[in-house]
């Protein structure tokens, strides 16, 4: 089955852009934006629209296969690539994606992909959301062309065996943390609630008291809501780097102290904390995860740490892997580039011992969702992020519908 076209759409995302930078420097909101002027290359405001594009490839009996370009809410943060605009991006993907594919039969994924990830412009690799959304489609169009379900067509080239139930969904509030917590909460999330620390004074507070309390009220506030009596979803809180910030980035002892505090007013829930560190460039920050892990682990601090920031390749995961910086990697789906690194990261992960949270971004699109969905099923990873968005409902909805389809379209092949 051939691809006999390529068309591309500029489209909108779950979410925004926010500068990263600027708001650690201590951006003040105003509404939904923020005030002052932005400190990442790139930026026009702190914060702006997120944008997209979706490449549509049409085969020749007529089928159109679909994938999103996105990138994340922090581009340009942690060694990321820089922002990324429709209007910029799209000549690019006409000028080199195009003439590449088209022509090209659609066969075998893993292939198309690995020749689409080889493409330079000017000596450099394309921008990662290009690589994100280009595998996506030709995923889609391999599937279609073998007339299977993506996650079927993952499984058989990866020789796996698609999941006979749902993989966990972990959500995540924005800064709305408490109403959005119990909407999560209500809906019976297995992993809650991400929460957006990512300021010392306002959200951690100086001596980690703010983000105790926050702890103190969603334990409560769990076994208030919760829709059984048996829900005892994982507390996953994303901290962005202010635990070292407060405490100091090697300053193991003071940071395991910190999170032992925290596990003791988690329970009964479990604890896991992403990106306590943010330690500005990628051996460090693999020493200092690596440092508060033995430390941790030493003590007997029952709190998984999460690989995020610095941890965005899929030569990154395995260097965090390998030398066990933290107990889980966040594999930033749009980061990584080409869907088949996601696949390979999750993998990687699960074949190492190492915890593999098939992550991404709010600033996402719902067709980057469902793929994503798509190959989790045929990966199993121990959780997926809920995408796109900040509002709760949408992603929840998004993945899990996607992942309700699946498991009733093959039951009823069977």
């Amino acid at each position: 089955m051939k691809i006999v076209d390529l068309v591309c759409a500029p489209g909108r995302t779950g979410f925004f852009f926010d500068d990263q930078k600027a708001i650690k420097m201590g951006a003040k909101s105003n509404g939904a934006a923020y005030v002052g002027a932005p400190a990442t290359p790139g930026f026009k405001s702190i914060r702006q629209a997120g944008e997209s594009i979706s490449v549509l490839l049409v085969l020749e009996d007529g089928q159109i296969a679909h994938g999103d370009c996105a990138a994340v809410q922090y581009s340009g943060a942690g060694g990321r690539d820089p922002l990324f605009l429709a209007e910029e991006f799209i000549p690019v993907i006409e000028k080199y994606i195009k003439p590449a594919i088209v022509g090209k039969e659609a066969d075998n994924f893993r292939q198309l992909a690995k020749e689409m990830e080889a493409i330079t412009v000017d000596g450099k690799r394309l921008h990662t959301a290009i690589r994100y959304g280009v595998s996506q489609a030709l995923l889609d169009a391999v599937a279609k062309a073998h007339k299977k379900l993506i996650c079927e067509e993952v499984a058989d080239e990866y020789g796996l065996t698609v999941s006979e139930e749902m993989v966990p969904i972990f959500t995540q509030s924005g800064d709305n943390r408490y109403e959005n917590s119990d909407k999560m909460i209500m809906k019976g999330a297995q992993i809650l609630p991400h929460a957006l620390i990512n300021n010392v004074e306002t959200k951690l507070g100086k001596d980690g008291s703010i983000l105790k309390e926050y702890v103190a009220w969603l334990r409560d506030r769990i076994q208030e809501l919760r829709p059984t009596e048996d829900y005892t979803p994982i507390m996953h809180i994303d901290v962005y780097g202010t635990i070292g910030q407060a405490f100091g980035d090697d300053n193991f002892v003071g940071m395991a102290d910190y999170i032992a505090d925290l596990e003791q007013i988690a329970k009964p829930f479990k604890l896991r904390i992403e990106g306590p560190m943010d330690a500005g460039e990628r051996e460090k920050q693999m020493l200092c995860m690596k440092g508060l892990r033995e430390e941790m682990d030493k003590r007997g601090i029952n709190v998984e740490l999460v690989a995020d920031e610095w941890c965005n390749t899929l030569e990154d995961v395995i260097y965090f892997c390998d030398n066990k910086a933290g107990h889980m990697a966040q594999i930033k789906t749009p980061d990584l580039g080409g869907i088949n690194n996601t696949i390979e990261a999750v993998l990687y992960c699960k074949e190492h011992g190492f915890g593999a949270y098939q992550g991404g971004t709010c600033n996402e699109t719902n067709r980057s969702a469902e793929v994503c969905v798509e190959c989790a099923m045929a990966t199993k990873p121990d959780q997926i992020l809920a995408k796109p968005g900040m509002g709760v409902d949408e992603g929840y909805m998004i993945v899990y519908n996607e992942m309700s389809r699946i498991l009733a379209l093959r039951a009823a092949k069977h």
